[in-house]
């Protein structure tokens, strides 16, 4: 191994943090257990799915280019196909294989987190992992496809729900939907059910007003011991357990609040959950109120439930970031698929960082709030090239020819960013008040795959709480409008009318 080569990688300790990650989670055995798993009908030739996760990889943190990546690595010998093939390939990834991608290797990830650089909870909430769930739509989608070009407004990729771990602040799972105008909601089912297998131990599932219903909160409590947290929505009514009496409370701010108990949904709903009713009122008049299945007021108390909620702004942060820091707003491909797939790869480069960030807080003995990972994340960027410009290639083929385990890993991070620590990257304080001015924004969206597929037939919405009584009544009554005499009888006919009859 030659000198110069040594001497700029002991020079690249960030670099090297971020590769050794990176080929922690990019083994080929795993991507390959990846891809043979969840592949569906999709097969690989010449470019297979490794070779797929080392071009984005360039696109996103060396070239800035799909196109530039791809040619690159032609020349290179990695990609033995076309440009063209290679965004074929990756317009074409299942989206099960995104999905798995991002969760089995943040799992790797989580296992090199630093522990003492873990979120801290209340003392009332430590028996639980906090779980955040929220959905995204993928935009900015460019119009290369023909059927894309001439459309007015912006173009929506795909759509996901994400769960974030609130503990290490990383997103761990997510499920696609190529419809960028569909409701996300309705996948809280499944992702619930893979956040259980992932974190065996109690959760209390958070989420905003989208998640409460008498459908999702049923399956955040699918779990015995698991609870949830959501913010209460008006189309489904509170009623009042008046046999219990209010609670009034004021938190640190200032700010008052009320605590009931009580019915989430009608009497006649067999779906009808007993929770507990939090509302703060508000300095700007807009109330906050949360609807918690811990009912025990003394255990849990209200104020810390408030200031848990209130951190469940960190999964849009994290959407934030991985949009204008990470690489997202330059969509490479332009199908759902692709967008998806770029989306999970985002969310994994954020992860990744986070673990960057909580070893060079346990250095610094600091809080990792006050580490701006986007300042963090451009030296970063500045290093990878530097390596890729300085480093020649078998040189760093055989400096990471070793595998580490997890401990050696662990270790190693600690030793690199141990003396890497840059003022510039101190986090500016949070503004309490964001002044902006108001404009009213019409809907200018459009989704990508409505455009190619066509906009999918509506279902038949039905009242699961009254079914047994429709088909009785259904069963029991008698069609009025059976014949033309009972129509004429019932409804008074005018001249449209008498046409019709």
């Amino acid at each position: 191994m030659e000198g110069f080569g040594l001497e700029a990688i002991r020079r690249l300790p960030l670099a090297e943090a971020v590769m050794l990650l990176f080929r922690s989670i990019t083994d080929d055995d795993l991507l390959s257990s990846i891809w043979d798993k969840h592949r569906g009908r999709c097969y690989d030739r010449v470019i297979s799915f490794p070779v797929v996760v080392h071009l984005i990889s360039d696109a996103l943190l060396i070239s800035k280019s799909g196109r530039q990546s791809f040619q690159d690595n032609m020349q290179a010998g990695v990609l033995e196909a076309s440009v063209q093939a290679a965004y074929q390939k990756l317009a074409r990834l299942p989206i099960a294989v995104s999905e798995a991608f991002l969760e089995r290797s943040t799992t790797v990830l989580r296992n090199a987190f630093p522990e003492w650089s873990a979120w801290k909870r209340p003392q009332s909430l430590q028996a639980f992992r906090i779980v955040i769930y929220d959905g995204k739509a993928i935009k900015k989608v460019a119009r290369r496809l023909k059927p894309l070009r001439g459309t007015k407004g912006g173009l929506i990729g795909g759509r996901a729900l994400v769960a974030l771990d609130w503990d290490t602040n990383m997103a761990t799972t997510m499920h696609g939907e190529s419809d960028g105008e569909a409701n996300e909601v309705k996948h809280t089912g499944s992702v619930v059910q893979r956040v259980n297998q992932l974190f065996p131990e109690l959760k209390l599932h958070m989420g905003d007003r989208a998640f409460c219903d008498l459908v999702q909160t049923r399956h955040f409590m699918a779990s015995p011991g698991d609870h949830f947290l959501v913010r209460h929505h008006k189309k489904v009514k509170f009623h009042r357990d008046f046999s219990v009496d209010e609670r009034v409370g004021v938190i640190t701010t200032g700010e008052t609040f009320t605590e009931s108990r009580g019915w989430l949904g009608s009497e006649k709903d067999p779906r009808r959950l007993y929770v507990r009713r939090i509302a703060l009122s508000c300095s700007d008049g807009k109330p906050v109120v949360l609807i918690t299945s811990l009912l025990d007021a003394d255990k849990y108390a209200a104020q810390d439930l408030l200031w848990v909620y209130r951190q469940r702004w960190g999964i849009e942060q994290m959407f934030q970031q991985v949009t204008e820091v990470f690489g997202l707003s330059h969509l490479i491909g332009t199908t759902p698929k692709a967008t998806l797939f770029q989306f999970s790869f985002c969310m994994l480069l954020y992860n990744m960082m986070q673990v960057i960030r909580g070893c060079v807080a346990q250095a610094q003995s600091c809080e990792p709030t006050a580490i701006s990972s986007e300042l963090m994340f451009r030296d970063v960027e500045d290093q990878l090239i530097a390596w890729d410009t300085l480093v020649p290639h078998e040189t760093t083929i055989e400096y990471f020819e070793d595998a580490r385990t997890m401990p050696q890993l662990r270790r190693r991070l600690a030793t690199l960013l141990k003396d890497c620590w840059k003022d510039s990257w101190q986090a500016s304080p949070t503004q309490s008040v964001h002044n902006s001015t108001h404009t009213n924004h019409q809907r200018t969206h459009t989704s990508v795959h409505r455009l190619l597929f066509g906009v999918p037939a509506k279902k038949k919405r039905t009242n699961l709480a009254s079914k047994a009584s429709q088909a009785a009544r259904k069963h029991n009554a008698t069609d009025l409008y059976s014949s033309t005499h009972v129509r004429r009888t019932l409804i008074p006919c005018d001249s449209r009318w008498r046409k019709s009859c």
